[in-house]
């Protein structure tokens, strides 16, 4: 993890988003959510890029979306 500025304030960020995601899914019992909370709040340790990481963070968010979509 880069101690940029940028990239620790986009990984706040992102990992704020996937906590939402992980305690809505827990209170929820949705394990899709949960998931995607766990996954949004760990990856931003392992990109240090800013423009990589809200790509990252959309295709997950966008992935549960196709997932309730689906029926799960």
């Amino acid at each position: 993890m880069s101690l940029d500025g940028n990239v620790l304030l986009a990984s706040m960020f992102v990992g704020g988003i996937g906590f939402v995601f992980f305690a809505y899914g827990k209170k929820q019992s949705r394990l899709p959510q949960m998931l995607v909370g766990v996954a949004l709040m760990g990856f931003p340790y392992f990109v240090s890029s800013v423009p990589w990481m809200f790509g990252i963070a959309a295709g997950l968010i966008g992935l549960v979306t196709l997932a309730l979509r689906a029926g799960l």
